[in-house]
């Protein structure tokens, strides 16, 4: 068992260093700065099941990080969540097959509330709808399921975590977010004491 519990660790590494590194994170993260940052918008992130899951983290990584982000579930905008859009705001979609029904409907949804909406994607099918419809895409590399069945999202929801850190870490650094900052979004535990000392605000 132990062998075949290395197996699985290799083989989720190897799905990590075979993410297409692009331009794309690049344009991403110039989108993220531009809504949010400069035009005091939001992240809005979104996916079904367990991408949803992955973007309801990326979305709190994202507000502890001083970019303002919410997670949208794409069933409950359609039931009136959706007005938590704003004009001003950029959409954050995960979809492993591109194909996910209910974040089709999202985007359509999205754009007969405000039109033209930046879309960043993160798929594994670069050929799908979805990323037709996103102006950035960021893919995952496609990689094969851990799952004994090929089934189960495992490798598939790893890679799109370690996207969703990759595009946080740029933006920290795109912004000076610093241990002050951080601070101020961790009054307690761990973490905020830490940041504090960090700052220089506690002895």
């Amino acid at each position: 068992m132990l062998e075949e519990i290395k197996q699985v660790l290799q083989q989720e590494a190897e799905a990590i260093e075979s993410i297409p590194v692009t331009e794309a994170y690049i344009k991403a993260v110039d989108i993220i700065e531009e809504r949010v940052h400069r035009q005091k918008g939001k992240l809005v992130a979104s996916g079904m099941g367990k991408a949803g899951q992955i973007a309801l983290n990326i979305a709190t990584t994202f507000s502890s990080t001083g970019t303002p982000a919410v997670f949208l579930h794409p069933s409950d905008a359609q039931h009136g969540d959706l007005g938590v859009i704003q004009p001003n705001d950029v959409l954050l979609l995960i979809s492993n097959s591109g194909k996910t029904r209910e974040i089709l409907e999202l985007v359509e949804l999205a754009e007969n509330l405000h039109q033209n909406l930046p879309l960043i994607v993160i798929t594994s099918n670069k050929e799908s709808q979805l990323a037709e419809m996103a102006d950035v895409c960021l893919e995952t590399g496609n990689p094969k399921e851990v799952c004994i069945l090929g089934l189960t999202p495992s490798t598939s929801t790893t890679v799109m975590t370690v996207i969703g850190d990759v595009l946080v870490v740029m933006m920290m650094k795109r912004i000076g977010f610093t241990s002050e900052e951080y601070s101020k979004r961790h009054h307690g535990g761990y973490l905020g004491d830490k940041s504090r000392l960090q700052a220089g605000l506690k002895k």
